[in-house]
């Protein structure tokens, strides 16, 4: 079905799952993943009536060609999606900050939730980039699986299945996960196949 004005959804099947966009004009507004069904992708993304789904001969061009290129990715091919337009209207300046921030994560690294506050300009805000990282509309697009504890926990995950689909994602990033040591010490390590140690931290 053809989308009615300038809203519309598209679902379609990939390696992680179902995955749904939505979008408005020229902007993603919402990318939800990681479901058993066309149905469940769609429901998730709470969009109201006015919102219909389009099939792939009717999405706009840019909404099919992103489709593709998120299949790729969850086939664990290496994608950017630094180019991808996204509706950021419902940000505070900080929080547009902490996005444009996390954006910025190569694949196969990770970065702290007080890294990624301070590369926002608001170095004791972590608790704040956790708060902003947990209500992202746009996992992968803005990819906070890569954003994780100061102890070497992975932190949180908003998508489906949790911790594990986010261990999943890193581990075909080709970040590499230490479990923690069973000795007086903690450690973990996220380590990149090509760039050496990407965090490691110690208590």
């Amino acid at each position: 079905m053809a989308t009615t004005g300038t809203v519309g959804t598209f679902v379609f099947p990939s390696d992680l799952g179902w995955m749904a966009l939505a979008w408005s004009d020229d902007r993603l507004t919402r990318i939800s993943f990681g479901h058993p069904s066309a149905a469940a992708a769609i429901a998730s993304l709470e969009v109201d009536d006015e919102w219909t789904t389009s099939d792939a001969k009717s999405a706009p061009t840019w909404i099919a060609d992103l489709a593709s290129r998120l299949q790729s990715y969850a086939a664990g091919s290496d994608e950017r999606f630094d180019d991808v337009p996204l509706d950021l209207a419902h940000l505070s300046a900080f929080q547009n900050r902490v996005v444009r921030a996390c954006r910025r994560i190569s694949r196969g690294r990770v970065r702290t939730y007080g890294d990624l506050a301070a590369a926002a300009g608001s170095a004791r805000a972590a608790r704040a980039v956790g708060s902003v990282m947990a209500k992202n509309r746009f996992p992968i697009i803005v990819p906070c699986h890569r954003v994780v504890g100061s102890a070497g926990a992975l932190g949180g995950f908003s998508a489906r299945d949790g911790i594990s689909m986010k261990r999943r994602m890193l581990e075909m990033e080709g970040a590499e996960i230490t479990k923690p040591r069973k000795t007086g010490r903690t450690a973990s390590a996220f380590k990149s196949r090509n760039n050496g140690v990407a965090h490691l931290t110690r208590r």
